[in-house]
């Protein structure tokens, strides 16, 4: 089928630059704005990826540990927990229900004192909600045997208590006794059975995990704080979380993972938006370079222009001319760039390591991060989005050369030709 003649112009304006003679420079600006939009969307992809893979990785760690959604009553011990955990698993979105006790104590070693987050666990029921029992490197979470208080650390914790399997710790909580000479702390000795390294240093360095039974008896508790709730899709956990308000009886907060989190899942996203800003902004930059390119375009085809006015062409038509060759390079060059961009984010992982390599770097040092490997994760969405904006800042920064075409006069343009 044959093409309007704006297109067949346009196009030919854009690829015989260098063929005709003094348009060297301004193929040269063109090839320079082309390679800017590129340059900016492939910068933009590679960083949002790398940003959405870091988010995804410290969340699948921090949920290795977490419950997606945790149902816990004020007064803080839950003797209806059975029926509540039959009642959450109603919802065909829940997969996963364990008990849990909840509190703060300290942890001490010989002259080393550490404040943890005691957690009280039912070793048959929690690989149900959680991952601690695939995160063993020493021991087993089998090993906690209601009576035989037993505790298993993060690995950071016990590093810096200075413990490993077999020794034994004090543990101390605030629900105190009273005795002649006053309240006393609660304290029992306990064995540590097991050290998990999640990956995630919060986790690792303050979580220590006993028997559920052991911890009612070290804090005087006649049942269980609450039940953990794994889901099948942790995205979905708010409206999860608003369901099982609704649907579980009794006197009940519930609270997701994303709320235990805000801060640091809005600090993630407050960054995340204003790289992409930035970024965009590059974007920008380069697009507008076609201004200057297509305004130099306009000044050398005067001539063309008038002569096409003069043959019957309407002022549309020139504009159409002008706006086609500015498109084609914005889509070329952000074609270029989602491609270049999706490359290199797909195969961080390969490219990463060959740049340490090659300059003797290491960006993530394991002694400082907790991740030894730049993660990144291209999502679809990103991606559009990026080319969508990329072109429709390069179809904008067409109109002004187009307009300024399109009011060239005929007799002007050609008075000296």
């Amino acid at each position: 089928m044959k093409l309007p003649y704006e297109w067949q112009i346009g196009w030919r304006y854009t690829r015989a630059g260098k063929r005709t003679s003094g348009n060297g420079f301004i193929s040269f600006i063109a090839m320079v704005s082309m390679a800017g939009i590129a340059l900016g969307v492939a910068a933009l992809i590679v960083v949002l990826s790398v940003m959405n893979g870091f988010q995804k990785e410290v969340r699948d760690r921090m949920l290795s540990v977490l419950a997606h959604v945790e149902v816990f009553s004020p007064s803080g011990s839950m003797p209806d927990w059975h029926l509540t955990a039959q009642e959450a698993r109603r919802n065909p979105e829940v997969r996963g229900v364990a008990p849990y006790v909840d509190a703060q104590a300290l942890l001490n070693r010989g002259t080393t004192m550490s404040g943890v987050m005691l957690r009280g666990v039912d070793p048959t029921l929690e690989p149900q909600v959680s991952d601690i029992g695939k995160e063993m490197r020493v021991g087993n979470m089998s090993d906690l045997k209601p009576g035989s208080f037993g505790i298993v650390l993060g690995a950071a914790l016990a590093s810096a208590v200075g413990v490993t399997a077999g020794d034994t710790v004090m543990l101390l909580v605030p629900q105190g006794r009273m005795t002649p000479a006053g309240m006393l702390p609660r304290q029992k000795r306990f064995t540590v059975v097991g050290v998990f390294e999640s990956g995630h240093f919060e986790y690792d360095s303050a979580l220590a995990v006993i028997n559920i039974q052991d911890a009612q008896t070290l804090l005087s508790l006649e049942a269980p704080s609450g039940i953990r709730i794994r889901l099948a899709d942790m995205q979905r956990a708010p409206q999860v979380a608003y369901a099982l308000s609704r649907s579980l009886s009794g006197d009940l907060y519930i609270r997701d993972w994303t709320k235990q989190n805000r801060n640091w899942f809005s600090a993630v996203q407050i960054e995340k938006r204003m790289m992409f800003i930035i970024l965009t902004l590059i974007i920008a930059v380069a697009a507008f370079n076609l201004v200057s390119s297509l305004v130099m375009t306009v000044t050398d085809k005067q001539a063309d222009i008038a002569i096409l006015r003069t043959l019957g062409a309407q002022p549309r038509s020139i504009m159409k001319i002008f706006f086609v060759q500015g498109v084609t390079v914005g889509f070329i060059g952000t074609s270029l760039g989602v491609i270049l961009g999706s490359v290199i984010a797909l195969n961080i992982p390969v490219v990463v390591p060959m740049i340490e390599r090659l300059f003797q770097v290491q960006f993530l040092p394991p002694s400082i991060y907790f991740i030894s490997e730049l993660p990144s994760d291209l999502e679809v969405a990103d991606v559009t989005r990026i080319g969508l904006i990329a072109f429709g800042l390069s179809a904008l920064a067409t109109l002004y050369p187009s307009w300024r075409a399109a009011r060239v006069k005929p007799a002007e343009a050609l008075r000296y030709e």
